[in-house]
């Protein structure tokens, strides 16, 4: 029981929900490897910080034994996910869903062991399914319970149109779960319907239901938001080590451990210890240090994760930084604000006109690298430090 209990331990780090416990449980105890599915419609191939959540916990499930099988959506990729939309989404092209599938594959490789991930592709079933046999599939769901799918309820009922296509969308991503056999399968929880939908299915076809293990969405820089590249509050996978690390550093000390229990593979236990070393006195700064190496050296390698670290010191302390500097919180109305704009409204210079006088005597910087274009705007939901000369210093938060 000892080896079941660490396992479940795992498992449940950071989970949101678990469908149902008992059940995991039980087939832990079954002493085989159990198929952990999980899919990912090629449509965005730059993956960020907040993709990876899901990624992690495959690998955790990968780590304690367990088959992992990575499914590309490629036949659901070209229907259109219509999850928390309001509007029907456009559906990818075939040479969309390949390109994207290829750059899917070599990130996640980052953090699975591709010896030991089975790359799933749902065009392998679904492209041989007639179309009898569809209909078949349809007659196993009904109407009323897919507009009990929040976005689905709230595009009738507020009269947007909502295409008959797209509730074939739970329902392929559901037969994936049973043509693959799965005994598990992770999701956001924005996924929990179709989840859901997939151990109906695997019920109707005589299988015994899959668990659902549904992970939360992180939050981006500005600690409120989901991480998103559309409000600029990410840490995307391929960005170089020292944008990374640094982008690390920007997150508040608070949101650091919700990071940690996401992010890192440290086990919770020294995550713990961490925390009461900061209660005790020591200093955030220096324990984000620890996460900022680890997930640089994650996606590129520890050599440049330890020098993203030396590189963020050099600008930062050796520069003569204070330990405490002086927090401002700016107010974004619209897409950004230009940098000679927030020195003003931060205080660090009178006026936009002095602004840009020192940018052009090279006396500005922003999170110390030298500041040439003073028209060069800031996205809401990030946080910088910004200086003025030697002694004029804030580190800003900017929201929209």
């Amino acid at each position: 029981m000892g080896a079941i209990n660490e396992a479940l331990a795992l498992i449940r780090r950071g989970a949101e929900e678990i469908l149902a416990d008992g059940e995991l449980e039980a087939r832990l105890k079954e002493g085989r490897p159990l198929r952990i599915k999980a899919g990912f419609d090629p449509t965005a191939p730059d993956l960020h910080l907040g993709h990876t959540v899901l990624i992690n916990k495959l690998r955790q499930f990968q780590d304690l034994g367990h088959e992992i099988l990575f499914l590309i959506g490629d036949f659901t990729g070209m229907i259109g996910d219509p999850t928390g939309k309001n509007m029907t989404r456009k559906p990818l092209t075939r040479e969309e869903v390949v390109e994207n599938a290829q750059s899917y594959k070599a990130q996640v490789f980052k953090i699975l062991d591709p010896e030991k991930t089975q790359v799933m592709f749902n065009s392998e079933w679904m492209g041989k399914m007639s179309a009898a046999d569809l209909i078949q599939l349809a007659a196993k769901h009904t109407v009323a319970r897919m507009l009990e799918r929040d976005d689905f309820n709230k595009r009738y009922n507020g009269g947007q149109p909502i295409a008959i296509h797209e509730f074939l969308y739970p329902l392929v991503q559901g037969y994936d779960s049973v043509a693959m056999k799965a005994d598990v399968e992770i999701g956001g929880t924005d996924q929990k319907f179709n989840l859901l939908v997939g151990r109906e299915l695997q019920k109707h076809y005589g299988q015994k239901p899959q668990v659902v293990l549904t992970m939360p969405i992180l939050e981006g820089l500005d600690g409120v938001q989901k991480m998103s590249k559309s409000l600029n509050n990410y840490i995307g996978i391929n960005e170089p080590p020292n944008e990374m690390f640094g982008k690390i550093m920007s997150i508040s000390d608070e949101l650091m451990w919700r990071y940690f229990e996401l992010l890192s593979f440290r086990p919770m236990a020294e995550i713990a210890r961490l925390r009461r070393r900061v209660e005790e006195g020591a200093n955030p700064r220096d324990i984000k240090f620890l996460l900022g190496e680890e997930i640089v050296s994650r996606f590129h390698s520890k050599a440049e994760g330890v020098a993203a670290r030396e590189a963020f010191v050099a600008r930062f302390q050796k520069g003569g930084l204070p330990d405490e500097i002086p927090e401002q919180t700016i107010h974004i109305d619209g897409t950004g604000l230009a940098i000679a704009n927030i020195l003003k409204e931060a205080g660090l210079t009178k006026s936009t006109s002095e602004s840009i006088r020192m940018i052009k005597q090279g006396a500005v910087r922003l999170d110390g690298e030298r500041v040439e274009d003073g028209k060069r705007e800031i996205a809401p939901g990030s946080e910088h430090i910004f200086q003025v000369g030697k002694r004029r210093i804030a580190r800003v938060s900017l929201t929209g």
